[in-house]
């Protein structure tokens, strides 16, 4: 009672944030910033929002590069290219949204 726990032990290897800084986003926040705001709409934006956009993005990039490969790879390249993006757009239902904004 009145003694709080201390914190859990680290596991070795898992890296301290005091070691060496953690970059959770790849892309550069204030660039993502910069493009929040370039928004009339937008008049503030938190940065926990900008962090959410800048991984959110990441993800998505992610993975619409991973469906497209899966074509290149059928076509026996390495290489992406454009017509793999449209194969994936077209043919991934999540994609759907994007149809027509290559051309």
């Amino acid at each position: 009672p009145g003694v709080a726990a201390a914190p859990p032990a680290e596991e070795p290897g898992s890296g301290s944030l005091c070691a060496a800084p953690l970059r959770l986003a790849r892309l550069p926040l204030a660039r993502v910033k910069a493009l929040v705001k370039a928004d009339p709409d937008v008049s503030l934006a938190s940065q926990e929002a900008v962090f959410v956009l800048a991984r959110a993005t990441e993800l998505f990039v992610e993975t619409i590069a991973k469906d497209a490969y899966v074509y290149a790879q059928q076509g026996k390249r390495k290489t992406l290219q454009r017509k793999d993006l449209d194969n994936a757009i077209e043919a991934i239902d999540e994609f759907a949204f994007l149809e027509g904004t290559l051309d």
